[in-house]
């Protein structure tokens, strides 16, 4: 079974910077998108960054400009460094990812990390 599990978060005060991991685990398996997501509360869990197995990479309007998402497919591993904090930054952090678990025979997966929390405040 594929694992994803998340690390990195934290109490950071505004403006600051918060680098986020996400790391895929399992027996025999391939990643292919890889995102991340987030959800504060009492709002809707929502997409912040993806980036494809090439490296194509899409953000919300939000964060634009202030978060970067990267991955290292060799640790089958994804990134997002998150600069110029924002108290409505505030929210757990998902790790979202599509791909195959050889090993268990399943193809077309979608798999979700447990989340980090993220709190921006002074």
């Amino acid at each position: 079974q594929v694992q994803l599990v998340e690390s990195g978060g934290g109490l950071v005060q505004p403006g600051g910077s918060l680098r986020l991991s996400c790391a895929a685990s399992g027996s025999s398996f391939s990643i292919r998108r890889m995102g991340w997501y987030r959800q504060a509360p009492g709002k809707q869990r929502e997409l912040v960054a993806a980036i494809s197995s090439g490296g194509r990479t899409n953000y919300a309007d939000s964060v634009k400009g202030r978060f970067t998402i990267s991955r290292d497919n060799a640790k089958n591993t994804v990134y997002l460094q998150m600069n110029s904090l924002k108290p409505e930054d505030t929210a757990v952090y998902y790790c979202n990812a599509d791909g195959d678990d050889y090993a268990g025979g399943k193809y077309g997966m979608n798999y979700w990390g447990k989340g980090t929390l993220v709190t921006v405040s002074s």
